[in-house]
């Protein structure tokens, strides 16, 4: 039955669980502790179609229509009350599932950060061969095999990231991606030789504080299970403004900003990866939700969102791999990854927020939290920017203290040119000096 005609009725999913027309034979069957409903239809010359949907509407997708049934009816069996919904079987699982989600959280994390110095050594490879720097435009470090290293160690890292996802909740996968932070901080320090100040170091824990708080405050998203949902979601008038100004700002900073200010100021090849971060991750997500539904056996494949999803993946990596190699190739590493995990989360955030509408399930204490976060994060960077010329250190803290004010020096006695005949008149009337005494010497200043 199609969905597009608005003067049929919705048909119902009786108690027995078979729903019949001409073309169509629905069986479905309820899990209400996983709040879901699996259902199959076998229409005839099509094939089977299978589901997911988190409401009491199902809709049925297949090669010649799409279906929209109502459950009116539980079809699950009743659970005797001695029995529990989760058996300990269950129980192992779900927490086989989140140690997984975990051990892949940390291995992302730790490819992240180390693809950064993989890269960083492949471009300070090309400088001495002599060859066109990343930030001249030149494009050489796509013939080096460090390089491509650190590259397909971060897709390595992104591939586990993702994958943690699947069996972590979000709030713990999200906030562990602060480690890569760390990680290549500490990496460049001992491979790279660049050093961070005190003050850097405690920006960056700070910066990685206050994402942290900010991403655990914020409201989880609202969950999109279909192809059709995700271009429903894109299509906001919201989300069109947002990206629109996001569009707007990019291309200001790349054909603008960057030509004259890119080299001296770090913000600027930073801001242009992280603004294109948020098409990147809403193209990822929406990939993700199409390669599940082709899987559940939908056709997705006649969905235009899929290839212009890609389209855009395509565009954004590549803009973003460019303004980061420059930025990696003229600033320290230290500062770089920091200063480009924030800005690339707080922006990641803001989409998220816009595009699922997850503003409306925050409660005062998550938007307090999340206010904080960014103000933190807004400190961090301020400090690794501000101070990182300074040359303080840990071992030098102790050493620092107030110098005591010197004596004042006392004015030389000037002579006026009148008062030299006095003064030879004195001279000559003195006695001759002792052998003990020292010579006296004057100056006279005319």
């Amino acid at each position: 039955m199609p969905l597009s005609d608005p003067d049929t009725p919705v048909p119902e999913l009786h108690d027995r669980g078979l729903w019949g027309t001409p073309s169509a034979v629905v069986a479905c069957s309820s899990n209400w502790s996983e709040e879901k409903c699996l259902a199959q239809a076998y229409i005839p010359g099509t094939g089977a179609c299978s589901f997911v949907t988190h409401s009491s509407l199902i809709s049925l997708y297949c090669s010649s229509q799409q279906v929209l049934c109502q459950i009116v009816g539980d079809l699950s069996p009743p659970v005797p009350s001695n029995v529990t919904s989760h058996t300990w079987k269950e129980r192992f699982r779900e927490n086989y599932s989140f140690y997984i989600g975990l051990g892949l959280a940390f291995l992302s994390s730790f490819l992240i950060g180390s693809s950064v110095i993989l890269k960083k050594k492949g471009l300070q490879r090309l400088v001495a061969s002599g060859a066109t720097r990343a930030v001249d435009g030149g494009y050489g470090y796509l013939k080096d095999a460090m390089w491509w290293a650190g590259f397909l160690t971060m897709a390595a890292g992104e591939v586990a990231n993702f994958g943690a996802y699947a069996f972590a909740p979000a709030t713990v996968v999200t906030p562990l991606g602060a480690l890569s932070v760390l990680i290549s901080a500490i990496l460049s320090s001992y491979f790279l030789g660049e050093s961070l100040n005190l003050l850097g170091k405690l920006g960056c824990v700070i910066c990685v504080a206050g994402s942290t708080v900010m991403v655990i405050h914020a409201p989880e998203e609202e969950k999109v299970a279909t192809v059709v949902e995700m271009a429903a979601k894109m299509k906001d008038t919201g989300y069109i403004v947002f990206a629109v100004l996001l569009l707007v700002l990019c291309l200001i900073l790349i054909f603008v900003i960057a030509p004259r200010y890119g080299q001296r100021n770090i913000l600027v090849y930073i801001i242009i990866c992280s603004v294109i971060g948020a098409f990147s991750v809403s193209a990822v997500k929406g990939l993700g939700i199409t390669i599940k539904n082709f899987f559940q056996g939908m056709p997705v494949v006649r969905h235009p969102l899929p290839y212009i999803l890609s389209l855009i993946l395509a565009l954004s990596l590549s803009t973003q791999v460019n303004f980061l190699n420059r930025a990696l190739d003229i600033f320290n590493t230290s500062l770089v990854f920091p200063i480009y995990y924030v800005f690339f989360t707080t922006v990641v955030v803001t989409s998220s927020i816009i595009l699922f509408k997850e503003w409306y399930s925050m409660s005062a204490v998550d938007i307090v939290g999340t206010l904080s976060g960014f103000v933190t994060i807004i400190l961090g960077v301020f400090m690794l920017h501000a101070f990182k010329d300074l040359d303080i250190s840990q071992t030098s803290l102790p050493h620092m203290h107030k110098n005591p004010t010197p004596s004042p020096t006392p004015e030389p006695t000037v002579i006026r040119l009148e008062d030299k005949n006095v003064l030879v008149d004195n001279i000559e009337l003195s006695s001759t000096p002792s052998p003990e005494e020292k010579p006296k010497v004057f100056i006279i200043h005319s």
